[in-house]
This record gives structure tokens, C-alpha cells and sequence, in this order.
């Protein structure tokens, strides 16, 4: 595998905080959220940035590459184009599902969220065709990150660890590896993160995420909207001590603090990598603590800690996977099998977190109710921040998080946010909702400017349902 570029030290370039990040002091790069950016009209911060010579990478986060179908070529496509347009080294994006299948029964729905994927070998093969055709499709190599999770799958045959390792020796794919996720998994789901770190090939690394959180009611929030707290910096210097990292990006995605802050957070990182204290006592040894997690079903030889094969080109080539238990799935119905099994699976975990359906065999309960509400939350902020007209219309943040919610119990994500926002309009509308004359007239034409047409009535509604319901 050949070095990674060294990028240094930077920060996630929001349009919230651009002058400030354009402030910061010994900035090497900065990562963008790619889905956030025209290729042909770059933010003008940016392309100041770009003129300094500052490194700019699109992160992208709608891909869904771990779900079971396979990617969609304009979402690849698209990511390809930002690459080029922002000369950036390389993309990332994570090891995640955000919708549901074709291969699954009903509606597709969108979780608006980055949700695990299972670690067995049925999700492992279609995760490691979906990177290989990724990478076909990629004019630069590309990264995955793991994600933080709150739920665990049941049956699991692998470890983190195992996983991403037979990851990389197959295809060839780069790590970005989040430190503040692995703290959240040992706080969510008992997961060691030196144990992570001692098991994967760091010779993939392509660069680290650190971030901050809060915990309540011992349920650890990665919300990137609060200071880096000493535990993810402790993370971060048990990987520095095994190697030096490409680069290390801080990551603010809310509750933007002043850019003095923001500098601070960076000297505190950049501290750790030159050695120095990464907080007051040593990230704690592992315990596990009881029914945290599951330990994975023993799965073979899986080669956890040898180098990745050599690969020549940007996009890896396909390795001939590993273990004497391995089930050839390189294409034909055996893939279409998998692909079938991890779509159901993936399907009945989505379709419980936000259609209300009963949660799947073998899940914790409590903890799905808690992400289900995390996610019915975090879709009622995003929709307030694509449209800020709705929450003055209807009253406020109060009654206005209360209408959404409402909604949402009853209509799932089926497309983007912004359609969510109509959607979520016409559902007021053809309820004769808001009461008030005079806020129904106000969203009437908030309505009509963005659909260009009357909402549908009540009759037209119905008739919608109810296909939708035979469909």
C-alpha cells in the first residue's frame, strides 16, 4: 500500500464558523461535508483556502455504502466531482447504512443517520463488492470511517477489529479511523478501543477524527457539538503511540464556539501528537461491563494483525478473502443471497427505529427506543435548520418540535430533509393546521413558493395513502 499524503493538522470547514476557520493559525487542511457543496460554486472561504494552499477533502456522508444495495453511481459520481474540483488527495465516507434496501419489502426509507452494519461475513462480502465498485468509479482513493453506534446486532461473527482488518487486506481500502467513536462504543457497547487499535492494519491509515460528546444517563451522545473531553484525546494518544498519524481533523458540526476555542481544541491535539500529556490519567483499562455487548461468535482464522497486500492502484484490487471458513461470494447468487439477507435484516432494524414496527429478535429493546427518539429528534433539528421560517410560523421552537414529532411518528423518511419539510407543511395543511387563520395563511405561501402549486386536499391525500399502502 502506498504512503498516504501527509495532511497535518485541520478542521471541518462549516459555513457557521468560515471566517473563523480562516483564522485559525497553523491550518493545514480542512475536511467538507461533500453533499454541502456545488463543485462549479465553491464557498468563497473555500476557495481562499484552496489559494493558500490549504488541502481541502469532501467527507461525504449520504453514500450508505454498507447497505445492501449497490452504490448508486450518481452519488459516486458526485463524489467524484467534488474530488476533482477541490484537488483533494483523496474522499471518505463511512461504513455505514442510511436507508433501506430494493431487495427489501415496501417503501425505501431513509434513516437520516449513519447506522452500523452488521459484522458478519454476509455484510462483509457485499461491503467489500460495494468498495470495490466505489473504487472503479473514484478518480482518488478512498477512506471509510467506523461510526459510532448505540445499538449492537445480534449474531455478530466478527470483531471491530477483524472486521475493518479483512476489509482493508480485500479490497485495499483506507481507514479513517474516529477516535471519538471508538470512545463511544466502549461507553455504548463495551467495545475496547485499545483492543481496536492493537488489531487493525494502521498501515491503512488515511487520517483521524476527534471529536466531542456528552454522556446522560450512561448513554454516550457524540453530538461534535461540545469540547473534545480529555477520554478522546486519551484514544487519540494510544494510536499516536503506535503511529504517526497522516492527519488528525477536529470535527464541530453545532453550538459553534468562538474561534479562540476552536484554536485551543487544535493545540490540545496537536499536543498529543508531539507527545504531550493527552489528559490527567491514561485512557482506563478495559472492563466489560455486564450485558454491554455481545462477544462475536468464534469465526475461524481471520488473519487480524498482518500487513494488507500491497495494492498498485488507487482503487485496490479485489483480494481473494481469508479464513479456511470462507464463503465464496465474489458475484453470482451467492452475492445476490447475501445481499438479499443483509437487506431484510437492515430493513426490520430501520423500519423499527422510525415506522414504529416491532424491534427485530435478539435487539435491545431499550436501546433501540433511545436511538429511535435520538433520530426522530436530530431529523426535527435538521428540517429546522433547512427551514427556519417553520418554527416562527408555528409558534415557536416549543410547538413547532412538537407538531414535527407528531408527524414523524407517522410518516418515516422517504427522501431528503427539504422534501421532509414539505412534506411535513402539507401534512399541517390538509389538517387545517396550524389553527390559527393567520399562521395556516403564512404557511400556505411558504408552501406554494417552494412547490409552486396549491397543497393537495384532503381527497388527494387520501388517495396517495392508500397507494402507498397497496404499492
Amino acid at each position: 500500500m502506498k504512503p498516504m499524503a501527509h495532511l497535518g493538522v485541520g478542521i471541518g470547514w462549516r459555513p457557521e464558523i468560515a471566517g473563523a476557520v480562516e483564522g485559525l493559525p497553523g491550518l493545514d487542511w480542512v475536511e467538507v461535508v461533500a453533499e454541502n457543496i456545488c463543485p462549479g460554486h465553491l464557498p468563497e472561504s473555500l476557495l481562499r483556502l484552496l489559494e493558500r494552499g490549504v488541502r481541502v477533502v469532501p467527507h461525504g456522508v449520504s453514500l450508505g455504502i454498507g447497505g445492501a444495495d449497490r452504490p448508486d453511481p450518481a452519488k459516486l459520481a458526485a463524489l467524484g466531482e467534488r474530488a476533482v474540483a477541490l484537488g483533494a488527495p483523496l474522499v471518505t465516507e463511512h461504513i455505514a447504512f442510511v436507508r433501506t434496501s430494493s431487495v427489501a419489502p415496501g417503501p425505501v426509507l431513509e434513516a437520516g443517520h449513519l447506522l452500523p452494519v452488521a459484522r458478519t461475513r454476509d455484510a462483509l462480502d457485499v461491503l467489500c463488492e460495494n468498495v470495490r465498485i466505489a473504487q472503479d468509479a473514484l478518480p482518488v482513493p478512498l477512506a471509510l470511517e467506523n461510526i459510532a453506534a448505540l445499538v449492537s446486532w445480534p449474531g455478530e461473527e466478527l470483531t471491530e477489529a477483524q472486521f475493518l482488518t479483512e476489509l482493508v487486506e480485500r479490497t485495499g481500502v483506507r481507514l479513517l479511523i474516529d477516535v471519538a467513536n471508538l470512545h463511544t462504543n466502549r461507553v455504548n457497547r463495551g467495545e475496547d478501543p485499545v483492543a481496536v487499535l492493537d488489531g487493525i492494519p494502521l498501515e491503512a491509515l488515511a487520517y483521524v477524527h476527534v471529536a466531542g460528546g456528552v454522556e446522560r444517563g450512561g448513554v454516550w451522545h457524540d453530538t461534535h457539538a461540545h469540547p473534545v473531553p480529555a477520554a478522546v484525546l486519551d484514544v487519540l494518544a494510544e494510536l499516536r503511540n503506535r503511529v504517526d498519524p497522516p492527519g488528525v481533523l477536529l470535527e464541530r458540526d453545532d453550538d459553534f464556539p468562538a474561534g479562540a476555542e476552536l484554536a485551543s481544541e487544535l493545540t490540545a491535539i496537536r499536543g498529543v501528537l508531539d507527545g504531550g500529556p493527552a489528559g490527567a490519567v491514561p485512557y482506563p483499562p478495559f472492563t466489560r461491563s455486564p450485558g454491554s455487548a455481545r462477544t462475536p461468535a468464534a469465526c475461524g482464522a481471520v488473519p487480524g494483525g498482518q500487513p494488507p497486500d500491497p495494492r498498485a492502484s488507487n482503487a485496490g484490487e479485489a483480494g481473494s478473502g481469508s479464513g479456511p471458513d470462507r464463503v465464496a461470494h465474489d458475484g453470482g447468487a451467492g452475492l445476490d443471497a447475501a445481499r438479499t439477507r443483509v437487506g431484510i435484516g437492515q430493513a426490520a432494524l430501520l423500519s423499527a427505529l422510525v415506522a414504529g414496527t416491532p424491534v427485530p429478535e435478539g435487539f435491545d429493546r431499550q436501546r433501540v427506543r433511545v436511538q429511535a427518539r435520538a433520530l426522530a429528534a436530530k431529523r426535527a433539528d435538521v428540517v429546522a435548520k433547512l427551514a427556519p421560517e417553520l418554527p416562527g410560523i408555528l409558534g415557536g421552537e416549543d410547538p413547532y418540535r412538537e407538531a414535527f414529532l407528531r408527524y414523524a411518528r407517522q410518516r418515516p423518511m422517504t427522501g431528503g430533509y427539504r422534501r421532509d419539510a414539505m412534506e411535513f407543511a402539507e401534512h399541517l395543511l390538509v389538517r387545517d393546521l396550524p389553527a390559527d387563520p393567520a399562521a395556516r395563511r403564512r404557511l400556505t405561501l411558504w408552501w406554494r413558493d417552494r412547490a409552486g402549486a396549491r397543497p393537495p386536499g384532503r381527497a388527494v391525500r387520501w388517495a396517495r395513502a392508500l397507494v402507498g399502502r397497496a404499492a
